[in-house]
């Protein structure tokens, strides 16, 4: 098999230590193989570096174990070419698994070329990525204790929940505040009514009649300051990624344009994917790295299931979130393609259609400097107007009704 690297080295990644293989091919084409065990410490890792800077090593493999491989590949980027790879597409020989082996067998693939290294943007994006999956998981968070709420005042037979949209908005704020504070006559509490809620005051006496007691006092209060808690950490993390969003700017802007998506979405999605399209060839293979396209399974020409493949969850779910909201945007092209799939695919599989088409237009967007142009409601329509004009009138007819066409002038 062809030698693509004549000094490569397998790192095989561990919580607590890394063993390492090195390969080298001389000018005579002999072989030479070393092995050595190094600890996860700073120390340990520089001392690492050294060895296999001594060796000649250009190029480095290792697998993506959890968060262990993160360290080794900051102190690594900078002197070697680095490949990421994925423990999936890495198989071991059966019956020789240990982890002098891992490493050899790392090494040996890298030597001969047969790893794909995964996406690994730059370290500017990678702190980014780390303050937006962070504030996910923390408005997550925020949601649940807003859930845990509701269930106490469901408890105390509050049913504020029945009358406003969201318990936690102004006025459910205000009302939820009164009844910590000891305040029980319920048209006191529906005086806190702000806004648009001030039309259901008679609804909200007869919700806010419950039977609130000094326990549900006290998980109120409890609950309610870690939800002033969470909001006050996910504000702290919206000022560091707007201070961190200064080179992308352009970017955020532009993707901002496509229906659907916000600042806080076009964050994620910068932070996940990167602005430079070229480490993807085409808008298909950033679909599939994503998790947004089918996945190929076929067996003697039967095509069996096509469920996605897995890739960002992160990406995923930003580009769900914005498919959701993109359809219900009137006169737009993601609207009418969302209307177009869900009558045949159902809600689930029509959001992954939208989102994908969501992510081909950034991907072209970004690739060709471009701005956002919608191609209308009726794109479908247009796009096979001679057939759709053909079954209306089958359709007509079958009712039993003439039909004469005339061009429009």
């Amino acid at each position: 098999m062809e030698t693509m690297y004549h000094r490569c080295a397998g790192l095989d990644v561990h919580k607590k230590s890394v063993e390492v293989a090195v390969r080298i091919l001389d000018n005579q084409g002999r072989l030479q193989t070393q092995t050595r065990h190094f600890g996860t410490y700073t120390r340990n890792l520089l001392e690492m570096a050294d060895w296999l800077a001594e060796q000649g090593v250009t190029h480095v493999a290792m697998e993506s174990t959890g968060v262990f491989w993160k360290p080794i590949y900051n102190i690594l980027e900078g002197r070697f070419s680095v490949l990421l790879v994925n423990a999936r597409h890495v198989k071991n020989v059966p019956g020789r698994k240990t982890d002098i082996k891992d490493c050899q067998w790392l090494a040996q693939l890298l030597q001969c070329g047969l790893l794909t290294g995964s996406f690994v943007p730059g370290r500017d994006l990678r702190q980014l990525r780390d303050l937006t999956r962070h504030r996910a998981q923390l408005v997550a968070e925020k949601n649940r204790v807003i859930n845990r709420i509701h269930k106490v005042l469901e408890d105390a037979n509050i049913k504020l929940g029945s009358v406003a949209t969201d318990i936690v908005g102004v006025s459910g704020r205000a009302m939820i505040c009164a009844i910590i504070q000891g305040e029980n006559n319920p048209e006191r509490l529906a005086g806190n009514a702000r806004r648009r809620l001030k039309n259901k005051t008679e609804e909200l006496k007869l919700a806010l009649e419950g039977h609130v007691n000094d326990h549900h006092r006290f998980m109120l209060k409890l609950l309610w300051e870690q939800l002033l808690s969470v909001e006050s950490l996910i504000q702290q993390l919206e000022d560091k990624i707007a201070s961190q969003m200064g080179p992308f700017q352009q970017a955020v802007e532009l993707i901002d344009e496509v229906p659907g998506i916000d600042r806080r979405v076009a964050h994620t999605i910068i932070a996940e994917m990167g602005i430079d399209m070229g480490q993807f060839p085409t808008d298909r293979h950033l679909a599939s790295w994503a998790g947004m396209c089918p996945g190929n399974n076929e067996s003697a020409g039967k095509r069996k299931s096509g469920k996605t493949t897995k890739g960002s969850r992160w990406l995923r779910q930003a580009l769900v979130q914005a498919a959701w909201a993109a359809s219900h945007v009137q006169d737009s092209y993601l609207a009418a393609q969302y209307s177009r799939v869900v009558k045949k695919r159902g809600k689930k599989r029509a959001l992954v259609a939208v989102g994908h088409s969501i992510l081909v237009i950034i991907y072209q967007m970004l690739k060709k400097k471009v701005h956002y142009q919608d191609l209308g409601s009726n794109y479908f329509d247009m796009r096979n107007h001679i057939h759709l004009t053909k079954y209306l009138v089958k359709r007509l007819e079958g009712l039993g009704h003439k039909v004469t066409l005339e061009c429009a002038a």
